[in-house]
């Protein structure tokens, strides 16, 4: 009867976890993983905002009607570099976080993040490129904490769930992105406010050296350095917190220390004679044909499904130049000064992140374990699909001068809306729950890089592609494009593909993560009764 009793006493531990009572400790647990998701939408919100006084601090060219801008290869590296430290982070933690255990490794991450948040802020140099330089090395580092972030918060925030609530658990921590991008837009609003109020000055049509008061260069830095703030907050809470129980019993093999771990922050229910294992199913690595026959569909799905919908996630900035300027939020950049202009990005962005970003995320909270995780995802991917074709086909008759504004700012916010509530919730929330625990972290992480590199293609190779065919026409120091009409269709593509490779991600509303994994697969010797439990 080898492994019987070692395998029973597992399952055990991990049914009390999966019939447990939503508890306050689950609250306390998604405020402090949903920290590092505050800090990455907070700082991704922010540096598109700062880029633009960035350009006007240290690239303004004397005697130019406009105002400074960054260069195209110095604003690909300020905004990107941080994309290539998410992606390297998310696979090296996600790695680490299956070989030395969650808990070792989440301290690291937050740390991390909060010194190279201060540090990036404290860029200093006696050149333009020495401090472009010194902020791209910080935000590199930065990104590699958050990148952290994803595969341990997901895998954590599962492995503590009970199997009724888990989608929403995971997607609240998830959801705190809503709150980093609105407190980063609200920040960059005030301090921009309070400096433009103790030190006025003129548009740059009127005097181009005036516009950008010398004091504009603490106002990019306080941003930056404030988004530090909660993620510090948090840290002691998150050394504090034990092993997760499912790693602790499957993955380390000690059922016993896992129900006293649990015992300490969860009232779960009573559990009899737990020793440690005396053995447990023979383990199968990543690499392995088992893995492949089990799970390679899946990985592939997950990974396919998050690359595609970050690559039509990020280009969303392609056309918000396009928006805000028809609306007229955002006027001429030589009719304001440094500190007006930002002043109004801030605003119009914030605004735009109320009504179009946010409610999504908190509709996946409410509905995910109701509707369930396949059909928020096709759903999502197909209303993405059609709102991206409304904007391309008739894209002249939105952007013409006119009344046709507020069409185009719907479809636009409703596109958003869709991904939130859709997959750009799901995709983080299904890696974690459908791979064994050996593995989850790992799988995540590669899941979320396949998200990182979407990215990358979504922010840079549209902004180039976007570029109009018409050499006249295009964005200073970009070669021509194929125009946003047609980046629209080929987004619009992006997310059909995305639809049809949720057909290889498997539902796993109301299932435990051991039934979803094949964990629970007891060996042939072990009582039969405990199939039924779960």
């Amino acid at each position: 009867m080898g492994g019987g009793g070692g395998e029973q006493q597992q399952l055990e531990v991990l049914h009390a976890l999966d019939v447990a009572k939503t508890q306050w400790y689950h609250f306390t647990a998604i405020v402090v993983a949903g920290m590092g998701f505050f800090t990455d939408a907070y700082d991704l919100f922010c540096i598109s905002l700062v880029t633009k006084l960035l350009g006007r601090i240290y690239y303004r060219v004397d005697g130019s009607p406009s105002p400074g801008t960054l260069p195209p290869h110095v604003s690909a590296s300020v905004n990107g570099v941080a994309f290539v430290g998410t992606l390297s982070g998310q696979l090296f933690f996600g790695w680490l976080g299956d070989k030395l255990g969650r808990k070792r490794v989440y301290g690291i991450t937050l740390m991390l993040m909060v010194l190279c948040s201060l540090a990036s802020a404290l860029s200093f140099g006696h050149t333009p490129t020495s401090v472009m330089a010194t902020l791209c090395f910080f935000r590199f580092w930065l990104g590699f904490g958050i990148g952290g972030d994803y595969p341990l918060s997901a895998t954590i925030m599962s492995e503590y769930a009970n199997k009724k609530t888990r989608g929403a658990f995971i997607a609240a921590v998830f959801a705190m992105q809503g709150f980093g991008i609105i407190t980063g837009g609200l920040v960059a609003i005030l301090v921009s406010a309070s400096f433009r109020a103790a030190f006025p000055a003129p548009p740059y049509g009127e005097d181009p050296v005036a516009s950008t008061p010398p004091q504009a260069d603490f106002v990019w830095r306080i941003i930056l350095m404030l988004g530090a703030l909660p993620a510090a907050l948090t840290y002691y809470w998150r050394t504090k917190m034990p092993e997760t129980a499912r790693y602790t019993a499957l993955v380390a093999n000690n059922a016993k220390q896992a129900a006293a771990d649990m015992s300490k922050v969860l009232q779960v229910v009573e559990m009899r004679n737990i020793g440690n294992n005396g053995g447990s199913r023979r383990p199968f690595g990543l690499f392995s044909g088992e893995f492949v026959r089990r799970h390679g569909l899946h990985l592939v799905g997950t990974s396919a499904t998050w690359l595609l919908l970050d690559i039509a996630f990020y280009s969303q900035n392609l056309f918000q130049k396009d928006i805000f300027s028809a609306v007229g939020w955002i006027p001429k950049a030589a009719t304001m000064s440094a500190l007006e202009e930002l002043f109004r990005i801030a605003r119009a962005q914030t605004l735009i992140a109320l009504c179009g970003t946010v409610p999504g995320y908190w509709f996946t909270v409410a509905l995910i374990d109701v509707v369930g995780r396949f059909k928020i995802q096709a759903v999502g991917f197909f209303m993405m699909t059609l709102f991206m074709l409304a904007l391309a086909l008739p894209y002249h008759h939105w952007t013409a001068p006119g009344k046709n504004h507020v069409g185009f700012l719907l479809l636009y916010g409703l596109t958003f809306f869709f991904a939130n509530f859709g997959p750009n919730s799901t995709t983080f929330i299904v890696p974690a729950e459908i791979f064994p625990a050996r593995l989850r972290a790992t799988c995540h992480g590669i899941s979320a890089a396949s998200g990182k590199l979407g990215a990358i293609v979504g922010s840079f190779g549209f902004l180039y592609l976007a570029q109009s065919p018409d050499r006249s026409k295009t964005e200073h120091g970009y070669p021509p494009g194929i125009g946003v009409r047609n980046s629209l269709f080929l987004l619009a593509a992006c997310n059909l593909l995305g639809l049809l490779f949720t057909f290889l991600v498997p539902e796993s509303k109301g299932k435990s993560l051991e039934e979803m994994s094949g964990d629970a697969e007891a060996q042939e010797e072990a009582p039969p009764p405990l199939q039924t439990v779960l």
